[in-house]
């Protein structure tokens, strides 16, 4: 009698709708792992269906973690690997304890070819990268980290009568899109102009500014001026304008593309020497980190917007004497509303109400940022 060997593959044992829900189950790094098991498992993982269905569950188990968790969200932050022969920089995830002490979940290495760039805006698991220099600044990257897969985009490059270049990077929650808005300081004309990247139809296209959002002011009169960070909250992208002398927050809605103006807090520094403003989030709201120098040294006022997008709402929720941070660099508020700051003492966190000061255990941070969840993707797996 011969026998007969039969070889079943998964695919004939378990239906494929049983193995995307299995795998759609599995964090990041063990789903990039199963794409070797065979080729059906590749077939589905990069699937773009399937990585949509991912990001969306992972999307809704942070968002639902948020409210019952415990710590005081995390830190992302950059620094070179002093340990390493290479010194290669490194992309770093802190849990924030709730004794303002930090506990590292993640590290990345960064490619070597990121060394010129800086991180302008991170959103969902992605990360956006550029340089500051004048001739490289169109030269785009979203990176995500967590599969080690990046792409390289190229925007308009800058000409003669453009100064800076202000990135933004938000994820459009209607269309299951991440978007890049990227404004120029120019000389206004009749209109300004914005570049918008879609991820989903992978192009640029170009979106009029009006004047009128502007400030109303005449055409061909003075300059916009555009001043980093560019902030992604509450489904708009915010970053901080001036036009002939008129200063405002300009707000892009990712999900219809329409710009507003947002109204500045009314402070009272526009002429106090070593004047200084920063855009930020503070505990889930709008906020203006300002500080300036008087007679009594430095001083600092935190605006904060109660309530998005009405003017009146402006409230001054601290000002606070800091003579010891004039040299420093201001990266943000710490989920739990403290700042977060670097000067001589290296990376601090500040408590605001008591105004004591923690040195953060973080050597040579040259970029940091904070969020209230720490959440890795497949985006970009299906990409070349």
């Amino acid at each position: 009698m011969s026998q007969t060997t039969t070889t079943t593959t998964m695919r004939e044992l378990v239906p494929d709708d049983v193995v995307e829900d299995i795998l759609g189950q599995l964090p990041v790094k063990s789903s990039t792992r199963f794409r070797c098991v065979s080729k059906s498992c590749d077939s589905i993982i990069t699937d773009p269906t399937f990585i949509t269905r991912h990001f969306k569950l992972n999307l809704n188990q942070s968002e639902s973690l948020i409210s019952t968790n415990t710590r005081s969200g995390y830190l992302l932050y950059t620094t070179k690997d002093n340990n390493s022969s290479s010194s290669s920089k490194q992309l770093c995830t802190a849990v924030c304890n709730n004794d303002r002490t930090l506990t590292q979940v993640s590290s990345f290495e960064i490619p070597s070819f990121f060394d010129e760039c800086n991180v302008f805006g991170f959103c969902n698991g992605l990360l956006c990268l550029a340089s500051d220099e004048k001739e490289l600044c169109h030269i785009i990257y979203l990176w995500n980290p967590s599969i080690r897969m990046f792409k390289k985009l190229l925007a308009t490059p800058l000409t003669d009568e453009d100064t800076i270049s202000v990135i933004g990077l938000a994820y459009n929650s209607q269309n299951n899109d991440f978007k890049i808005l990227r404004l120029l300081s120019v000389f206004l004309g009749p209109e300004a102009e914005a570049e918008i990247y879609s991820l989903s139809t992978d192009s640029w296209r170009k979106v009029v500014i009006s004047t009128e959002i502007l400030g109303g002011y005449e055409p061909n009169f003075g300059t916009l001026d555009i001043y980093p960070p560019c902030i992604f909250f509450n489904g708009a992208l915010h970053s901080v304008a001036a036009s002939n002398h008129h200063v405002f927050i300009l707000s892009f809605n990712v999900n219809d593309e329409s710009f507003r103006q947002i109204m500045w807090p009314p402070t009272f520094l526009y002429c106090v020497p070593g004047y200084f403003t920063e855009l930020a989030l503070f505990k889930g709201s709008l906020a203006v980190f300002i500080y300036g120098n008087n007679h009594q040294g430095v001083i600092c006022h935190i605006w904060v917007m109660e309530e998005y997008g009405v003017a009146e709402s402006w409230t001054r929720k601290y000002m606070v004497q800091m003579d010891w941070f004039w040299d420093g660099h201001f990266f943000g508020f710490a989920d739990n509303g403290e700042l977060l700051m670097k000067n001589a003492f290296g990376l601090v966190s500040i408590d605001l109400e008591s105004q004591n000061k923690n040195i953060l255990a973080i050597e040579g941070a040259d970029w940091v940022g904070s969020t209230t969840n720490s959440m890795e993707s497949l985006v970009l797996l299906d990409g070349d």
